[in-house]
């Protein structure tokens, strides 16, 4: 009961029936941080309706998007490379490595972290990886940068903080862009660089309106609907 009473009470920061500039927006959720404490630093999530319907290979939306200041989370990262290369994988910050031994222990169910780069070399060998890999969406790919020759590079935009994006079912991109515990300014920044990264990855197939509307949202917070035209900067 104090739950729900606690999820009402949050409904009530969202003004009824109107569409809300960003920074107010951000206000808003500032409130709730301190009003409604979930006993967890939420993550702060944005939904975006598209105008694709991803079925059609020419309209879907992917990719992948450095947040300016992180995610606030950690992030483990494995390389897999060649065996002349894992020493340079290890001076990067990559928290596994290895090669063939490597790609045989993931095949066999043991995926102990959240972003798996390979250099281009090892791709042929990974393709065993697709069945393991793939539904947990950590199948190396060239186009979010995890499919990478500088291992460094790759290694510290993992760790900094990316976001990928993909366009759903309906046309929805659903992605975490921070936590509760960032200033507002924070939050704004990330928002805005995830916006930008999908306006700019509309692809050929869209017709019509293609960014249709804009929710803001904290993990256990209300939705918040904002002002398409906030978002331009």
């Amino acid at each position: 009961m104090a739950h729900n009473k606690r999820i009402e009470g949050a409904k009530g920061l969202v003004p009824a029936d109107s569409l809300n500039h960003l920074d107010a927006a951000l206000n808003i959720l500032m409130e709730y941080k301190e009003k409604f404490k979930a006993g967890f630093d939420e993550t702060v999530e944005i939904v975006l309706k598209l105008g694709v319907d991803p079925r059609h290979s020419d309209q879907i939306v992917r990719g992948m998007v450095s947040m300016p200041h992180g995610l606030g989370k950690t992030v483990r990262v494995a390389v897999i490379t060649k065996s002349e290369r894992l020493e340079e994988a290890k001076r990067s910050g990559a928290d596994l490595s290895g090669a063939e031994d490597f790609i045989d222990e993931i095949k066999a169910g043991k995926v102990d972290f959240d972003v798996c780069i390979a250099t281009p070399d090892m791709m042929p060998k990974i393709a065993v990886l697709g069945k393991v890999l793939g539904p947990k969406g950590l199948m190396p790919n060239p186009k979010l940068g995890t499919v990478s020759d500088d291992i460094a590079t790759a290694v510290k935009n993992a760790k900094f903080g990316q976001v990928e994006y993909k366009v759903e079912k309906a046309g929805i991109v659903h992605a975490g862009v921070g936590k509760l515990s960032f200033a507002a300014n924070a939050l704004k920044d990330n928002i805005l660089a995830l916006y930008n990264a999908v306006l700019l990855a509309k692809p050929s197939g869209a017709k019509g309106v293609y960014i249709q509307k804009i929710y803001l949202a904290a993990s256990h917070g209300p939705s918040i609907p904002l002002d398409l035209k906030s978002m331009i900067v």
